[in-house]
């Protein structure tokens, strides 16, 4: 019992340690990067306003979602907490801005989040249908996965060729290359992650796993994310040079063995410091190596630093 408490105690000082780091470096770095004060006048459409025949795939900061489909995963007020990342659905993050979606399912085609489950995927592709229908030149990338511990889907690679295939944006290297305006109509870059099924083949319909890529690691300290974040970008190839999307995710995760164990209020402990990330890239020579930048709970300032940073690129300021 007194190893316990006393191990409780060491956890709540390193917390307390790594909450005041992050606050004193935003302190003495500041937020600003170049693109910092560019906001988009339509989120919605924000691509188009930057110009579809201007953007090139590579050269898109993209703001991303974890765990997109939980806003509504288990039990209001019950189960709820402990797994919900996003309280929007998914139309209204990709109406807010959001241009990738981490979505997991497991056997029967159900989103899950780990043992928790909430609406058919169906769901998930009705929403970004109403989207694509409302706008015309907005690119997003759908990562579908096979939650840890289940099973791939039956047949789910011809489900989501049969449901997208008029939006599908071919496997092809060339791709990153590419301006929005020479792939469309083609609106969606899908990765299907099988956890057993064969990888999607090259030149299909389906983008596989090496082509999103992260470093994930699973902790509920902000510092210590933060610098781990900055560490695996800064050992990756420059986005220009990258034949694949390599993801940061500007979260923290709650643990097993501390008393907080609802996302909310741990994810919190990193999220106001995704305009630092972006400022410390800047500042130590690796925000050419920025892509996806993903965020529990995304807000419109998240949207508006990523693609702030995407115009700067643009304009040839970054």
């Amino acid at each position: 019992m007194g190893s316990q408490a006393s191990k409780q105690l060491a956890r709540r000082k390193a917390l307390s340690t790594q909450k005041k780091t992050l606050c004193e470096l935003n302190q003495t770095c500041g937020d600003v990067f170049p693109g910092s004060d560019y906001h988009p006048p339509d989120r919605k459409n924000w691509m188009s306003g930057l110009g579809p025949e201007k953007v090139h795939i590579n050269k898109i900061v993209w703001p991303g979602t974890h765990d997109s489909a939980t806003n509504k995963i288990g039990i209001p007020l019950v189960s709820r907490p402990f797994a919900q990342c996003q309280s929007l659905s998914i139309y209204h993050q990709l109406v807010r801005g959001t241009r990738v979606l981490d979505i997991r399912v497991q056997e029967d085609r159900r989103v899950c989040h780990g043992i928790l489950v909430t609406y058919s995927i169906d769901s998930v592709i009705k929403d970004i249908k109403k989207f694509l229908a409302e706008t015309q030149s907005e690119i997003i990338i759908l990562e579908i996965r096979t939650e840890f511990g289940h099973q791939d889907p039956p047949e789910f690679e011809k489900y989501l060729e049969d449901q997208l295939g008029e939006f599908l944006i071919h496997q092809d290297d060339h791709v990153f290359g590419k301006t929005i305006a020479e792939l469309l109509p083609k609106r969606i870059i899908c990765v299907w992650k099988p956890s057993k099924s064969p990888q999607p083949k090259a030149g299909g319909p389906l983008w596989n796993a090496g082509h999103l890529k992260d470093n994930w690691i699973d902790t509920d300290l902000p510092s210590t994310k933060f610098d781990s974040n900055i560490k695996h970008l800064s050992e990756q190839a420059p986005v220009t040079s990258r034949k694949f999307f390599y993801r940061v995710e500007n979260t923290v995760t709650p643990q097993a063995d501390n008393p907080v164990l609802c996302v909310k209020p741990v994810t919190r402990r990193i999220h106001g410091y995704a305009r630092l990330f972006i400022a410390k890239c800047v500042s130590q020579g690796c925000a050419d190596r920025l892509q996806i930048f993903s965020t529990d709970f995304i807000d419109e300032d998240f949207v508006d630093a990523c693609v702030g940073l995407t115009y700067a690129r643009i304009e040839g300021k970054a």
